[in-house]
């Protein structure tokens, strides 16, 4: 289904939104639950990544269909390689069957899971035969995702030793590592992160593990899904948007987004509910450079602000985006280029150029991608736009649409 939005003509803006919880946060918390059923998620967001990966840990199927999920692709491959008696075939989309997980599966099979891929060296699908591993010593490259760093630290803890793990190469979106270490220390895991060795201690020998407590974990607001709002703001002439539950202690590194928007004329007010975003002056520079490394899934909403702002900018650190659910260098590249920016793209930056005035009527190609979606609807404010296959946003925020339009 496709959407065409035309909000040229709203005026002034006060609006509330309740940003769904963190789907990074979340996937992590149904791993750990996995292992330790005394452990209470709140604020579970209805996102469909979650839902995937909430239904795959309780099925009983030796077949497992992850679709689009990419997060449950690692997650899923490192869990099951360690539940003896399991033998899972772990599948996704054509698209998902395109995106490698041969750095993971190498680390796991370095410690002794038997793992072999059914179709294409290095991608899914991959037939998964669950065993107990006693090695506690991995190398793993960095550079590449977070993700498959975090599928390995998500179940160090319940391995018979715990898990050194060695990084090779700088690494790529450390926030998301940061994360996943915070999570495993609120359950009472003890970590070690220094300079490129990662070390996790083994959890079932511990005192709480057995004490048969319940623990709770809160799934704070999604800072990446409240991005569009910051740019809304950021685009429309007089706007002022609440978003509730924000604090200023985040584990997202996406919670960057209050430094980087104030570039780009939006304050951000802390309060005791959440969050106030209202417009400020703005004037365009010759050139914004951001660097992207830690924060890889605000590239398409800030490329689109500055598209909109009439800003050149300079987006580096973008390497993961090639293995994202779509090439989103190469979707950006040919949707900006339809407004009448110039693009210039490599294998890890986006060079804009904006044009003296949008092109109208654009119809916005979304690639089977949520934030591309959610990253083009903000234009809406100065053109008229279609975005085609709205149901993406279901990946990660099922109810964007009817927030993003009940703002107007």
């Amino acid at each position: 289904m496709n959407k065409t939005l035309d909000f040229t003509k709203s005026k002034n803006i006060h609006a509330q939104i309740h940003v769904p919880g963190s789907k990074s946060i979340a996937n992590r918390a149904l791993i750990l639950q996995a292992f330790l059923p005394h452990l209470i998620i709140n604020n579970l967001p209805s996102a469909e990544d979650t839902g995937v990966l909430q239904e795959a840990l309780t099925s009983n199927k030796e077949i497992i269909d992850i679709g689009h999920a990419g997060t449950a692709m690692r997650f899923l491959t490192a869990y099951y390689a360690i539940q003896p008696e399991k033998n899972i075939l772990l599948t996704g989309s054509k698209r998902m069957q395109e995106r490698p997980v041969k750095i993971l599966i190498d680390a796991l099979q370095e410690l002794g899971a038997k793992i072999k891929y059914t179709n294409q060296n290095g991608y899914p699908p991959i037939q998964i035969y669950g065993q107990e591993i006693a090695q506690n010593k991995v190398r793993i490259q960095a550079n590449v995702s977070s993700q498959y760093i975090s599928a390995l630290l998500l179940i160090a803890p319940f391995l018979t030793k715990g898990l050194e793990i060695e990084l090779v190469g700088k690494l790529s979106s450390k926030p998301y590592v940061d994360m996943t270490l915070n999570l495993l220390e609120q359950v009472g895991v003890k970590t070690f992160f220094k300079k490129n060795v990662i070390q996790i201690s083994n959890l079932i020998s511990q005192p709480m593990f057995s004490q048969g407590s319940y623990l709770k974990l809160e799934i704070e607001p999604d800072w990446s899904s409240a991005s569009y709002f910051y740019s809304l703001v950021a685009l429309h002439p007089k706007a002022q948007i609440q978003l509730e539950g924000f604090k200023t202690d985040s584990l997202q590194g996406d919670s960057i987004l209050p430094d980087l928007y104030k570039e780009l004329g939006v304050k951000s007010e802390f309060t005791n509910t959440g969050l106030n975003l209202a417009k400020q002056k703005f004037e365009p520079k010759e050139l914004l450079h951001y660097d992207l490394t830690n924060n890889p899934d605000l590239a398409q909403t800030i490329a689109v602000t500055c598209l909109g702002l009439k800003q050149a900018c300079h987006l580096t650190g973008l390497h993961t985006l090639k293995i994202k659910e779509t090439d989103r260098l190469k979707a950006l590249k040919n949707e900006l280029e339809k407004f009448g920016a110039i693009v210039t793209i490599s294998e890890e930056s986006l060079l804009l150029s904006p044009p003296k005035s949008l092109q109208a009527n654009i119809s916005v190609a979304t690639y089977q991608d949520h934030r591309m979606a959610m990253a083009f609807a903000p234009l809406s404010v100065l053109t008229p736009v279609e975005i085609k296959n709205v149901e993406v946003v279901k990946k990660s925020y099922p109810e964007f649409w009817g927030d993003f339009e009940g703002v107007f």
